[in-house]
């Protein structure tokens, strides 16, 4: 018999939501079968089976959130012996709906295999001892001591982390201490239609009952992580120029004519990001990540674009964009973009990148400033292009200027270096011809 581990996604993830089950007890999978898809806080992923087995068992019911890697997520045995599947992850199609835990379920405590397993998760499993319909919450341990012991599990009250019953309870109740589970503990342990109630909020002086609480997912929860300790701990300042871009539309309008017989359409933004590569090729100290041992210089400029999706923002990335025409840039970014929304991205298209591009101009934003996304060393935010006046040789006139900001991590990238990044950029985007040479 063999442990099936909750699989690392990506080098940062700790959890995810086993989303899905392609396999039930007793089945037997071969090597590329899929039989489980695990959603991070950016994409849905499947996993794989690489060798052939029975499924003995299933310990974590799919919908299950939190589940954190290299929890023991179900048990197989292999043939005659033989080493039993493992997983490895593979890009998927879409995130799935997630459930909620079945009646008559109760949550219990995952056993870890021996070695490098991280500490064990609550799973859902059938509660054998309890009444149909009535949910208990105990660990194995708590439940076997017991059956041994001849005791009601259901009449025990719980002192673990949200009224779990464990061993201690079971050996108090032995000894005769046990109480009757209060029923200021039903709603820990059965569904309720009431409205949650946010301690946090109530001490604000919002009443109860005045919102809607939308619970936190992966994804979201993860935003909230890193860009609390990029604003809090990455020492950050913003450069803002203005740029004059009648030129660049003149010139998109002639690509796009030349390009629409091939179905590619390129953006202000497909420009942007040229620009930005090129220009952190032509100042390569902005293109540059801190760690604690030392500066990484970066050999290609790998262009991060924030895309809006429910839920959130992702990030994927266009690589070596230096080396790309503006159709290419136009092609993947359309095709990242597409497949972002519908999660369908594989951790290394949005997990890297050496500089982050947010283009708000579509929703006439004339300026702003983002946080940085490390270990990026810096962002550029990118306005709406709108029409201003300007002053050429001391006369008045009209241009269409587009505002942009660019956010430095000034452990890496300082005030000059960051001040030479926007001078090689403002003329790329100014005469897009340059682009083209």
């Amino acid at each position: 018999m063999t442990d099936i581990l909750m699989p690392a996604l990506s080098p940062t993830m700790e959890e995810g939501v086993l989303a899905k089950w392609h396999i039930k007890v007793g089945d037997t999978v071969s090597a590329g079968d899929v039989i489980a898809e695990i959603e991070t806080d950016k994409a849905t992923m499947e996993v794989e089976a690489v060798d052939e087995g029975e499924v003995l068992e299933i310990l974590v019911s799919e919908g299950t959130e939190g589940v954190k890697v290299n929890t023991v997520i179900a048990k197989l045995a292999g043939e005659d012996g033989a080493k039993a599947p493992a997983a490895k992850p593979v890009a998927e199609a879409a995130a799935p709906e997630r459930k909620s835990a079945p009646a008559g379920h109760e949550t219990v405590e995952a056993v870890a295999s021996p070695e490098g397993v991280k500490p064990a998760l609550d799973v859902l499993r059938p509660a054998n001892n309890a009444p149909t319909g009535k949910r208990v919450f105990s660990s194995p341990l708590a439940r076997r001591l017991a059956e041994q012991g001849g005791l009601d599990i259901t009449t025990i009250k719980g002192t673990g982390p949200h009224g779990r019953i464990v061993k201690r309870d079971i050996e108090a109740a032995a000894k005769g201490g046990a109480r009757p589970a209060s029923a200021s503990a039903a709603p820990q342990t059965t569904a309720s239609a009431e409205p949650r109630k946010v301690q946090s909020l109530a001490q604000m002086g919002i009443p109860d009952g005045s919102y809607d609480l939308i619970p936190l997912d992966g994804m979201r929860k993860a935003i909230a992580r890193r860009l609390t300790d990029s604003f809090r701990d990455v020492p950050h300042f913003p450069l803002t120029i203005d740029c004059e871009i009648d030129a660049l539309m003149a010139a998109r309008a002639r690509v796009n004519a030349m390009l629409e017989p091939r179905g590619i359409k390129v953006s202000v933004n497909d420009f942007v990001i040229k620009a930005v590569a090129l220009a952190l090729k032509a100042v390569p100290e902005a293109n540059a990540s801190y760690s604690p041992e030392g500066i990484a210089m970066h050999h290609h400029a790998d262009i991060a674009m924030a895309v809006a999706i429910d839920g959130g923002l992702i990030t994927p990335i266009i690589r070596k964009a230096e080396t790309k025409s503006l159709a290419e840039i136009a092609t993947e970014s359309k095709d990242l973009a597409k497949r972002a929304r519908e999660r369908k991205l594989k951790p290394e298209e949005f997990q890297g990148g050496t500089f982050s591009v947010s283009n708000l101009g579509m929703f006439g934003i004339k300026s702003f400033a983002s946080i940085i996304n490390e270990p990026q060393g810096a962002i550029m935010s990118v306005g709406a292009g709108e029409q201003r006046p300007v002053v050429r040789n001391g006369q008045l006139a009209v241009a269409t200027v587009m505002t942009v900001t660019l956010t430095c991590d000034h452990r890496v990238v300082d005030g000059a270096a960051g001040a030479k990044f926007l001078q090689a950029f403002k003329p790329l985007i100014e005469d897009p011809v340059t682009m083209l040479a």
